[in-house]
């Protein structure tokens, strides 16, 4: 059976160490195997703190980020290319402490809507940062996942075989591809082909609806993802994600437009997606094994 995990803005908007013992006990009083801490902001996070909060609840942790405009790998201005390489040491150095291996997310540029295309010298720029930070990360035994988004979050990785050809060019064995539903149900043709072409590179896994909401409450052929995470016998953690106005994280939420209030229950949010996702693999599970 898969790890499941939660996104802390299901929970909290900042990690203040009030919010982080929130964010870590309602995790687990949902029946979560992991929680997912977004290192925007960092600055405020009391790491020995959400260590022992971890251990405590016997929780595993994956962390994520994306890169700003003015601290970008995939920028042709060198100066913004190695503001970007501290952000990933950083986050690959709090993920190490808290005890994590997991740091996913836009790491190859800017988490927001470019005004023109990539050069081919920012694309280059971003292999080599990610080339540098893989072998940073290897050293801490942390796995770098390359997040899949939408087009006016990224203009570099938007389908998975984008990222499957920036994976072959960065040639590290601990980068990995993070495909993310709510991203997939924009930029991908279906929910099947994209995850087969990943096979053994799929590395983790965010579960979000098409409007960021409730599971089942959107467009998204759950079923058909599902049933192709069980065709490739994907063994990672999913990962549930949800936004709405009613937890706001100053960095993230305006980056990620949520506008709208979806819901204002974080804990019936979480324990029907957990019951969901967990109904979702265990069908696909079955189907395949009577295939």
């Amino acid at each position: 059976m898969n790890k499941l995990g939660v996104h802390a803005l299901v929970w909290s908007g900042d990690l203040t160490p009030e919010s982080t013992r929130k964010v870590i006990s309602q995790t687990k009083a949902a029946g979560f195997d992991l929680v997912e801490l977004s290192l925007h902001g960092p600055k405020v996070m009391d790491l020995a703190l959400t260590r022992d909060l971890l251990q405590e609840h016997g929780l595993q942790l994956g962390c994520s980020r994306g890169l700003t405009f003015d601290a970008d790998v995939s920028s042709d201005d060198p100066a913004s290319v190695a503001r970007g390489l501290s952000l990933l040491e950083e986050g690959i150095s709090i993920t190490a402490e808290l005890g994590g291996n997991y740091f996913g997310g836009i790491l190859y540029g800017a988490m927001g809507k470019y005004s023109a295309p990539l050069t081919a010298q920012g694309r280059r720029n971003a292999v080599d940062a990610l080339k540098r930070v893989a072998d940073f990360a290897h050293k801490r035994n942390v796995t770098l996942g390359l997040e899949v988004v939408n087009r006016y979050e990224s203009n570099l990785l938007n389908t998975a075989s984008q990222a499957l050809a920036m994976l072959d060019d960065v040639g590290a064995p601990n980068v990995v591809v993070h495909l993310d539903t709510y991203h997939m149900n924009i930029e991908e043709s279906d929910f099947m082909q994209p995850v087969l072409a990943c096979g053994k590179r799929l590395g983790y896994v965010h579960i979000g609806e098409s409007n960021r909401g409730y599971l089942g409450s959107g467009t998204i052929d759950f079923a058909q993802f599902f049933h192709a995470l069980a065709m490739i016998d994907y063994q990672g953690v999913i990962t549930f994600e949800s936004f709405s106005s009613s937890v706001v994280n100053e960095q993230l939420s305006n980056a990620l437009a949520i506008w709208r209030n979806l819901w204002d229950d974080g804990m019936d949010l979480a324990t029907h997606a957990r019951a969901f996702i967990a109904g979702g693999v265990n069908a696909a599970a079955k189907a395949r094994a009577h295939h």
